[in-house]
């Protein structure tokens, strides 16, 4: 449905980004934060899904700074080289390029954050960080460790009871800390919404959806 489109960002680094539109009226815009396996068939999906529903959806490739076109799998070697990437990349770079991405979907009207694992934190930090109406952070990791970043905008999160990565004493921590943020737990793991994903779980990953949809409807449109 989508297609790839080159981009710069501020600093004058040059990436690509999968955009899809939607086919009738435009409800806004959602940037769609990737995990830490590229811009692959998962995250392009998502993407399409937004445009379904009326909203103009861009994913930056965000592994374009270290390796361009980079798309990986979910073994462990995939894992592990996606971790090695993100490491490379600092998240101010990532918020630059985020940043690209709302400049060019700014005229479909207000625009939200949807970000997934790594991308779960990078929507927290350009909730507080960029003009956007809000964020939505799927499992997002490390977020407990950026507490005096908090998002100056709503925020709506998603995590799994049962995430290895993620101890439900940082989900505490966050509800404590961003008080006014929307917090659900699902029985899940890591990754519950990635059907290629060993920890997916069909019946959380649609009432995250829903959810989600719902958060969108009430601050993008």
């Amino acid at each position: 449905m989508g297609e790839f489109t080159p981009l710069m960002a501020r600093d004058g680094h040059e990436f690509q980004a999968y955009l899809a539109a939607p086919r009738g009226a435009k409800r806004g815009a959602v940037v769609v934060l990737q995990e830490i396996f590229g811009v692959n068939a998962h995250i392009r999906a998502l993407a399409d899904g937004y445009a379904d529903q009326g909203y103009v959806a861009i994913a930056p490739c965000l592994f374009d700074r270290v390796a361009a076109g980079l798309e990986l799998g979910y073994t462990s070697a995939d894992i592990e080289r996606g971790r090695g990437t993100m490491l490379q990349i600092t998240r101010e770079q990532s918020l630059k390029d985020i940043a690209a991405c709302l400049a060019v979907v700014r005229n479909a009207g207000r625009a939200a954050i949807v970000g997934y694992c790594w991308g779960g934190l990078l929507a927290y930090l350009a909730a507080g960080e960029l003009r956007v109406s809000c964020g939505v952070s799927y499992y997002g990791g490390n977020i407990a460790q950026h507490l005096e970043r908090l998002p100056k905008r709503p925020m709506l999160y998603h995590f799994g009871e049962r995430d290895a990565h993620i101890p439900l004493e940082d989900v505490e921590r966050i509800r404590a800390a961003d008080t006014s943020a929307t917090i659900h737990l699902y029985p899940a793991g890591h990754g519950f919404n990635c059907p290629e994903r060993a920890d997916f779980h069909a019946e959380s990953a649609a009432l995250a959806l829903q959810r989600t949809l719902a958060f969108l409807g009430e601050h993008v449109g």
